[in-house]
């Protein structure tokens, strides 16, 4: 392959290594490299140790008069970022490897962004420091060594905007909250096990390098002292937030409540079994949930809220009833850890990824893995839906909803894929010693039934789950990857070392950037009040 340059822009930030191309091509047209952020050239590889950069996508909207609910415009991802950013954390959204000293990251996915109403900053000044700033906009949050960088998805400026840096330890996940009411929208994990939570639009308006206006949790990891793998808002939650570490614990917080930590959770007596402890004290933590030994490496939050899925070392995906605090499903995977996962907008699947080099799409509806997605050449760290594409010639008629899903991996390569789960294959069951022709028999044993609520299924065999291919394979980086976003405007690649690439969908250019303020009136909460086959249809808006 050879090198190519983005159409209409000469810019130096867009000098690409040799071998990989500004482009790549999909069934509905072209994905272009429009730009590129990263951290400041000055800051020295050596110094990221064990961390690996995330990307949270963050939406601030006007400053609130009186401190009124923003709407939602993005979700955890990552993804998401889902998170991302946020998940959008999730994912975030979303977020993740273990192979890097077993470390996790958070997945924020972030949902929504749309280019909306340009920072305005043409250089690359540390901060702004007008107090009058409302913050408006669209940003990326991410962390690299001993800083989180804030760069503003709007400007084609490289640098960041803002850097935070953090003397004692490495902050490793993040996560934004577009529903905050008021205060803090911002969390970020680190490497010691201490979580903090912040206003955006504060950081922005200050002219230094520390947090502004900071709550501190698990202060000196005082509740838990291992390292934080992941992070989420819960989405209807009114300001509770979820923290992983890498010892399997996940704790619950409240930010209405006092920062002050409450160690005193009972001692763990089985740390193979899942438990859930409360605080004695209307303090912060105010649970305490055991999920299996070794490190969770990454969470995802369903979008209503009432489910976590949760990703670990041991292999195995597990998902819980929040409220209820109960095991619903989970299994294993076909081989090693499992790095990441995100849901899809309407709650009905799941996606894993890790060690196996598999994208494993998990049913909710039938508690078990239904499809396996074979293309990535090493391991995957970072999934999420799409949930913007819509299948060509579609509309909310439709019975049978196409999913777009993306995953990157350890490759360098972002892979495409399309779920239509009325075409998928079931495989045959083998006759014992018979032909492996499936010419007689019914189905595999695997789609007899639904699992029962609260079993963890075993690591199914190869020939039992149908298996589909990506659309698209790009290698998109030098590096490995360590995430990815979807917004309405663009798919956002992040690799570890800290470089993030924004591709542009067909049909979107500089000539649409200033015009997303329309797309983004759509909160995500309208789309969750949908229900039956109009929410299965929100795919198509």
């Amino acid at each position: 392959m050879s090198s190519s340059s983005v159409p209409g822009n000469n810019n130096s930030n867009n000098a690409q290594s040799p071998g990989l191309k500004t482009y790549f091509k999909t069934p509905e047209g072209r994905y272009k490299l429009q730009y590129e952020k990263t951290h400041p050239a000055g800051l020295l590889h050596y110094a990221h140790g064990k961390t690996v950069t995330q990307v949270t996508l963050a939406h601030l909207k006007d400053k609130p008069a009186h401190a009124q609910p923003q709407s939602s415009s993005s979700f955890g991802v990552s993804s998401g970022v889902r998170s991302a950013a946020a998940r959008f954390l999730g994912g975030n959204g979303s977020k993740t490897l273990s192979f890097v000293g077993g470390n996790g990251g958070g997945k924020s996915m972030g949902g929504l962004s749309g280019r909306v109403g340009s920072f305005g900053v043409s250089s690359s000044s540390n901060s702004v420091g007008n107090s009058n700033f409302d913050g408006k906009g669209s940003y990326l949050v991410f962390n690299v060594g001993d800083a989180i960088f804030i760069s503003d998805l709007n400007s084609r400026d490289k640098d960041p905007i803002k850097s935070i840096h953090f003397s004692n330890s490495n902050p490793v996940c993040h996560a934004f909250d577009p529903d905050a009411k008021e205060g803090h929208d911002l969390l970020i994990g680190l490497n010691s096990g201490d979580v903090y939570s912040v206003s955006l639009r504060q950081q922005l308006q200050d002219v230094g390098k520390k947090l502004i206006g900071a709550q501190h949790y698990n202060k000196d990891g005082v509740v838990n002292n291992s390292r934080c793998t992941s992070i989420a808002w819960v989405p209807n939650s009114d300001g509770a937030f979820v923290v992983a570490h890498a010892d399997g614990n996940f704790y619950v917080y409240d930010k209405s409540k006092d920062g002050s930590a409450d160690p005193s959770f009972p001692i763990i007596k089985d740390q193979t079994q899942f438990s859930v402890s409360h605080a004695r004290y209307s303090k912060n933590p105010i649970a305490r949930w055991h999920i299996c030994q070794g490190s969770i490496n990454s969470i995802a939050i369903s979008n209503d809220g009432a489910y976590i899925a949760t990703v670990g070392r041991d292999g195995y995906l597990r998902v819980f009833d929040y409220k209820n605090e109960q095991l619903i499903c989970g299994g294993k995977s076909y081989y090693g850890a499992l790095l990441c996962c995100a849901w899809s907008m309407d709650g009905k699947y799941i996606l894993t990824g890790g060690e196996d080099d598999l994208v494993q799409v998990w049913s909710m509806e039938e508690r078990k893995v239904v499809a396996w997605g074979e293309g990535h050449n090493s391991w995957v760290s970072g999934v999420a839906f799409d949930s913007y594409w819509s299948a060509p010639n579609s509309d909310a008629t439709d019975e049978n909803v196409v999913y777009r899903f993306g995953s990157v991996g350890q490759d360098t390569q972002l892979l495409l894929w399309d779920l239509e789960m009325d075409e998928i294959v079931v495989p045959m069951r083998r006759p014992p010693g018979g032909s492996p022709t499936f010419s007689t028999g019914s189905q595999s044993s695997h789609w007899d039934n639904a699992c029962p609520v609260g079993t963890l299924q075993p690591a199914p065999s190869m020939r039992d789950i149908p298996k589909i291919s990506p659309l698209v394979t790009h290698r998109v980086h030098t590096e490995p990857l360590s995430g990815l976003t979807f917004t309405h405007e663009s798919v956002l690649t992040v690799c570890r070392e800290g470089h993030i690439k924004i591709w542009m969908r067909p049909g979107f250019g500089e000539n649409q950037s200033s015009n997303s303020d329309s797309l983004l009136s759509t909160s995500l909460k309208e789309k969750t009040s949908l229900s039956g086959k109009t929410l299965s249809s929100s795919y198509k808006q």
